[in-house]
């Protein structure tokens, strides 16, 4: 089957060129990971310029990286989609030289908007953040590539 045809090519298809696009992800090493039609998985490992006066992860980075993965995640099926909203809950500590992974998965989609959630986790499977991201569709009908 071609890739006009296959859900699953399309979509690590659509998720990699979104994050060939992406200049912030390339600058902080953030590599897109196992991709599928409202999934996506990224990775980052945190440097020292990501921690905060606490010597933590900043807040900022961990929902970053989250908000990454629910992009590439909701991007899967084709119109472009963006956050219509999000909220994070922090409830790990993470430091440099972590290796973190944010997994997202859709939840739903109707029309236009669709809700994602997104776990961040260490390494050794520690969970960091739990992400939830609600998306709208701004172009194309839903279920079409434009």
């Amino acid at each position: 089957m071609d890739q006009d045809g296959d859900p699953l090519a399309l979509s690590i298809s659509r998720a990699k060129a979104l994050h060939d696009q992406d200049p912030t992800c390339r600058s902080l090493g953030i590599s897109l990971g196992d991709v599928g039609p409202g999934r996506a998985v990224v990775r980052l490992r945190l440097t020292a310029e990501m921690v905060n006066g606490h010597g933590i992860a900043h807040g900022g980075f961990l929902f970053l990286l989250a908000d990454a993965a629910f992009s590439f995640a909701c991007n899967t099926h084709g119109p472009v989609t963006v956050a219509q909203g999000a909220q994070v809950s922090f409830l790990q500590p993470a430091a440099a030289g972590d290796e973190l992974t944010a997994e997202a998965v859709e939840r739903t989609r109707v029309g236009r908007h669709g809700v994602y959630d997104v776990t961040v986790r260490k390494a050794d499977g520690t969970v960091v953040a739990e992400f939830r991201g609600q998306s709208t569709m701004l172009s194309g009908r839903p279920g079409t590539a434009g």
